[in-house]
């Protein structure tokens, strides 16, 4: 048997091999040595939490590592998993006795100081990293130290490469060579990881480049604020300032949107990163722009945490839009979870700081968000009021989102009242609009509206015709709400038929199209058409179940017949289809 140990090269460890048969050879290094034969490979991965602590209590004893559980595993969860952070964490307590678990893990709670606390003598987690870093060429170091600037823990090589300015196979054949040196991991194909400490010893690195560190922070946030505006159904036109977009690496808003889906649960992140940095600005321009993106996909909890973390940052942002704007867009998410008074303050309080600005874009949108509020709240002359004048002041700015959405609106006021085909002829103006600026979710919801008019008056046929094609739209865009208001409307249209088993289809795969972000007051709906049509096809018992279920959500403020309205009906306890832009533009 022999033992190859810290091998650097293939090159380093061929000329050691045995030539005949009968011998084995281990080879450990920092070095993954893919040009190296080998009958079996074995990446030596940070030990899982329950393994930590186990390390930590060998080291500590039972009785005193026992004597704080959780600080023992939160300790274990900042050491990363690494055997060498977690001997040298326990080596500082048992050189310390009066410090407690929970102190060291205060010591260890701020990231830029946490490396520093790991180190002991001459042993340090910071030193091994700076080896591995010292076996890298030139252009792997500039590389690697760009990694620091990436907001998010998890990443693909586009930021890399926006970063860097090189091609993105380029940067993804850096971030291999990176993964072969053992300083990133991959959890999947195409995906990329710096363990947390890692990361730390990445943005050590890149301080001693400041100037480096700033630009590659500014390209990775124009990044963000790129796919964000792109993805939006605004458009990049629909924010009139901020960074020019229009050189970004994505062809259009799919690639856009399917780029920021990719960041999963990571976008908070984002944003947190530019606060955190002091870019003031691009943390305001990221916020606002990933407002559609999240909504469309029910994460409204995200949508109104990106706008709080970034909204003490608009007073020091030199884009003097940002303070209103940031506050259309917490009304935004107010609108989609039904808290309409409080939609309204939001609307309020940024009208009067546009008009501070003299600023008329955002006044507009200010003012549409509160008509859209008060339709919802059955304010009607109010909302007519300033629906129409948004409508003027929209054609002035020539503006045609905002005069799609303030149609659509007013169309759906008409429509709570009854006024039907008044309704209709809105919603016609308003489509012109969303086809002529050609984004498909804006098309779907004027569809939904419009079909919600036919499905009034009893035109079926034409409900399914435009539900259909709504559903078509919404899933393209993967706006899993609005699809699921379509298919529910396009089953109500099949119940008029008198088509019950399709109907009840229908409402049942909208109702596992919902997900747990969203709106209750659709699910509300789509459960009591389902228990009407329950009910209708002699199903007494699912019915009740469904109506039940319906009370729950609502709680317990209507009966089991529901309300004849929908998602975006006369009840104004029920949110109006409007969408971020509707609320904040229409």
């Amino acid at each position: 048997m022999l033992v190859v140990d810290d091998a650097r090269s293939a090159e380093q460890v061929r000329p050691l091999l045995p030539a005949g048969p009968g011998s084995r050879v281990l080879v450990a290094g920092r070095q993954r040595l893919p040009g190296l034969d080998a009958d079996r490979r074995l990446t030596v991965e940070p030990l899982v939490t329950g393994e930590s602590v186990t390390l930590l209590t060998r080291i500590l004893g039972e009785t005193r590592a026992g004597q704080e559980p959780r600080a023992a595993r939160e300790l274990a969860r900042r050491c990363g998993g690494l055997p060498l952070a977690l001997r040298i964490a326990g080596a500082r307590l048992q050189n310390r006795p009066s410090w407690t678990l929970a102190h060291l893990l205060g010591r260890l709670s701020d990231d830029e100081r946490r490396l520093g606390e790991l180190r002991a003598e001459d042993r340090s987690v910071e030193a091994a990293f700076r080896v591995s870093y010292d076996l890298l060429d030139t252009e792997l170091r500039r590389g690697f130290r760009a990694l620091g600037q990436t907001p998010t823990a998890e990443f693909d090589g586009l930021a890399p490469a926006v970063m860097l300015g090189r091609p993105l196979q380029d940067a993804e054949d850096l971030l291999e060579r990176l993964v072969d040196a053992s300083l990133l991991q991959q959890p999947r194909p195409g995906r990329y990881r710096l363990h947390d400490l890692v990361r730390d010893h990445t943005r050590r690195l890149a301080a001693t480049v400041p100037e480096e560190a700033a630009g590659d922070r500014a390209a990775v946030l124009h990044l963000y604020t790129a796919a964000g505006r792109i993805a939006s159904d605004w458009g990049p036109e629909g924010f009139p300032t901020g960074p020019d977009v229009s050189r970004s690496p994505f062809r259009d808003w799919r690639e856009a949107d399917a780029w920021l889906e990719g960041a999963g649960g990571q976008l908070l992140d984002v944003v947190a990163f530019a606060v955190a940095t002091g870019q003031h600005d691009h943390a305001c321009w990221i916020a606002e722009s990933l407002v559609d993106p999240l909504v469309r996909q029910g994460r409204y909890h995200e949508c109104r945490s990106a706008l709080e973390l970034a909204l003490p940052s608009a007073d020091l942002a030199d884009d003097r839009r940002m303070p209103s704007s940031l506050r259309n867009c917490l009304a935004i998410a107010d609108i989609y979870q039904a808290r309409f008074p409080q939609a309204h303050a939001w609307c309020a309080d940024a009208l009067r700081l546009a008009r501070h600005q003299g600023d008329l874009r955002e006044q507009a949108r200010a003012t549409a968000g509160m008509g859209a509020a008060e339709r919802a709240m059955g304010r009607f002359p109010a909302a007519v009021a300033h629906l129409s004048e948004v409508m003027e002041v929209a054609a002035g700015l020539d503006d045609d989102w905002l005069s799609g959405m303030s149609s659509c609106n007013l169309g759906a006021l008409h429509d709570q009242q009854g006024r039907h085909e008044e309704a209709l002829a809105y919603y016609a103006v308003s489509l012109t609009f969303a086809e002529k600026i050609g984004r498909p979710r804006m098309i779907s919801k004027t569809l939904c509206f419009t079909a919600e008019a036919h499905l009034a008056l009893g035109r079926y046929a034409e409900v399914k015709d435009l539900t259909r094609r709504a559903a078509e739209l919404a899933l393209e865009v993967g706006d899993l709400q609005l699809r699921a208001a379509s298919l529910s409307l396009l089953g109500a249209a099949e119940h008029g038929l008198g088509n019950l088993r399709p109907a009840i289809a229908l409402q049942r795969e909208a109702l596992t199209t919902l997900t747990e972000h969203t709106s209750r007051p659709l699910e509300r709906e789509v459960r009591h058409r389902l228990g009407r049509t329950y009910a209708a096809a002699g199903h007494p018992a699912e019915a009740e179940r469904q109506f039940h279920i319906a009370r729950t959500l609502a709680g317990a403020e209507e009966g089991d017949q529901g309300s004849q309205g929908s998602q975006f009906s006369p009840s104004p306890q029920i949110p109006p289809l409007s969408s971020s832009a509707e609320a904040a533009e229409a």
